[in-house]
């Protein structure tokens, strides 16, 4: 049987990850890794949501070394939960910290831990640590789940080897070996798992444990790894950041994803860190398939061995690290030299009049309007009465009117496309990876259906 090593370090004296208390050495982390797999109750199911990175990467590894499979749903809804408990009957939850479990048997991170020193307790002597133990390449690492045309979440099973390939993939493409990553995103976001904990499994570079949110916190969390750094973020997280004022470490490469970046950020992010930005592009049953530096053009570029084949209108992922042929939700155009441009999203296609857009398209426009911070369009399901759908849109720009800022728009987009109406909002529901869920944007609609233009 293939194997594939649990970590891809060559020496169990290198560091692994950066707390609070210092470095944590790949021979500290497969004892406390090995500690917590002999904690766990009967059962084949893991839900890690432990905040700290370092936590989630140890219960990660504990369940790779017990064949357990780590779930990782996309919301951690009680709807969500009740679900995953349906199906998964054997699921353990791993907490470190104040979390609403329900129903779900639950073990608790910190109670493991040794006071001083942040490891488990356990029969693991970290010095009795003699090599890093491999892992069945066939082996169900994670389970992540898609949207269901019913609502219902569809599992989606990644191996062991897979996750491997992918994260050497990125670290090759990136050229981060050794680089200390600082990340603003989730380790339960899939852009947040493949980019901080797997590149720390399996592209040497250890993350700083910590998930900081706010400007001050990211700064922070930079001056406490040392250099070269890398900082894997949002676009909203650097706009806050570049808007912050504060004087900020130095980068050696930024890296975005989760939502689109426009050219002014991506410009002003490289002017103040004085670094590449570069963005990644994938999807959930995927993984990370391409990237591209964002003030270098549009064009996106595969990842090696990554192809894309096109039937019927819509564009598959295959090859490199890509298991099975999964659809993409974009539209995509291929270029003759095997990069590719995006033109939106599938599901953002919005056709009034027989005039086609994207949602995507749209909201770059609005959100790059001077004295526009965010933005939002969001296209309603058909009025009952005529049968018309009519977009509006969200937008927070605490220096403008509404007239103005249809105006500007008017200069940038076809007059169809107008929202109507146009709303200024004192802020936009974004959640923590900056996104923002359709859930969000319905609930917003809904406060303000019957409001004509204006700011509420």
């Amino acid at each position: 049987m293939n194997r594939v090593p649990l970590l891809g370090h060559a020496g169990l004296d290198e560091v692994f990850a950066w707390r609070p208390s210092g470095p944590v050495t790949v021979r500290h982390f497969l004892a406390d890794a090995a500690a917590l797999a002999g904690c766990l109750p009967p059962g084949r199911h893991l839900l890690n949501v432990c905040q700290d990175r370092y936590h989630f990467a140890v219960g990660l590894a504990a369940g790779l070394l017990s064949g357990r499979i780590s779930l990782q749903p996309s919301s951690h809804s009680p709807e969500t939960l009740r679900q995953i408990h349906a199906a998964c009957p054997d699921v353990c939850c791993l907490c470190d910290g104040e979390f609403a479990s329900g129903d779900l048997p639950r073990l608790d991170f910190p109670a493991l831990a040794v006071p001083q020193g942040d490891f488990l307790r356990g029969a693991v002597d970290p010095e009795k640590v003699a090599k890093i133990p491999d892992v069945p390449a066939d082996q169900p690492a994670i389970q992540v789940y898609t949207s269901g045309s019913t609502g219902q979440p569809l599992p989606y099973r990644k191996s062991w080897g897979s996750l491997v390939r992918n994260a050497r993939a990125e670290a090759s493409r990136l050229n981060v070996t050794g680089h200390a990553i600082v990340g603003t995103v989730p380790a339960q976001h899939m852009y947040g798992f493949e980019s901080t904990v797997l590149l720390a499994l399996h592209g040497n570079a250890p993350f700083w444990s910590g998930k900081p949110f706010y400007p001050q916190d990211i700064v922070a969390a930079l001056a406490a790894v040392p250099p070269p750094r890398l900082l894997v973020s949002t676009p909203f997280h650097l706009a806050a950041l570049l808007e912050s004022g504060l004087e900020l470490p130095a980068v050696d490469l930024l890296l975005s994803a989760t939502a689109p970046l426009s050219d002014e950020l991506a410009s002003a992010a490289e002017s103040r860190f004085q670094a590449p930005l570069m963005e990644i592009y994938g999807c959930t049953e995927s993984g990370q398939i391409a990237s591209r530096r964002t003030t270098a053009g549009p064009a996106w570029e595969l990842f090696a061995d990554v192809r894309l084949e096109q039937e019927g209108g819509q564009t598959f992922a295959c090859g490199g690290h890509v298991e099975g042929r999964p659809a993409l939700a974009d539209v995509i155009e291929i270029l003759a030299d095997g990069r590719f441009l995006l033109h939106g999203r599938d599901a953002d296609l919005v056709n009034i009049a027989g005039k086609r857009t994207s949602l995507a398209y749209l909201n770059h426009q609005i959100a790059t309007i001077a004295g526009v911070r965010d933005a939002a369009f969001y296209l309603p399901e058909a009025g009952a009465a005529t049968g018309i759908t009519r977009l509006c849109a969200f937008a927070v720009a605490p220096e403008l009117e509404a007239p103005a800022l249809l105006q500007a728009l008017r200069e940038r987009i076809d007059p169809i496309f107008l929202p109507r109406p146009l709303f200024l909002v004192d802020h936009l529901p974004r959640n923590g990876v900056g996104k923002l869920p359709l859930a969000a944007l319905q609930a917003l609609h809904a406060a303000h259906a019957g409001k004509t233009h204006g700011r509420r």
